[in-house]
């Protein structure tokens, strides 16, 4: 369990948080420079949207099991919850770029709304919602610009 009281984002979670962004910017920015092959990196920016989707719900999955304060109530919501990012994010994968985008968008802004709902009622690090709004805006405005160039 991480220890609640800390608001220093340990580098490892920093290195880790940060280089998952790096495939949602690289697709983008490649769908804006390689224009013939733009939906071949759209595909790539989808489904690695739906992935990390699927990831971040496993999150309430294990903090329903290791954070002790919920109560019973808050833990079913978690198991609950952790499951819908990977119910949203596998019908992505089969979407057009422009529903699959705000169909991972929509998820991955749930979600965080989801966090903030979490971290109201546990005790989460400091470091945690604030370390989530950033990776939520990049992998969001990622998913936005992928839709964006492939449609004009």
């Amino acid at each position: 369990m991480y220890n609640a009281s800390t608001d220093t984002l340990p580098g490892s979670v920093a290195w880790l948080g940060y280089g998952g962004l790096l495939p949602f910017v690289g697709t983008a920015l490649a769908i804006f420079v390689d224009p013939h092959h733009a939906d071949l990196w759209s595909d790539a920016l989808m489904a690695y949207g739906a992935v990390i989707l699927s990831f971040v719900g496993a999150l309430h999955w294990g903090f329903a099991m290791s954070l002790p304060s919920l109560d019973a109530g808050c833990r079913r919501a978690c198991f609950i919850w952790s499951t819908v990012p990977a119910l949203m994010a596998w019908p992505a994968t089969l979407l057009e770029p422009l529903d699959a985008g705000l169909l991972l968008v929509t998820g991955f802004l749930v979600h965080y709304w989801q966090d903030r709902r979490l971290a109201a009622r546990a005790r989460l690090p400091g470091w945690y919602l604030p370390l989530r709004l950033r990776l939520t805006a990049v992998a969001c405005g990622s998913l936005l610009a992928g839709v964006f160039l492939v449609s004009v």
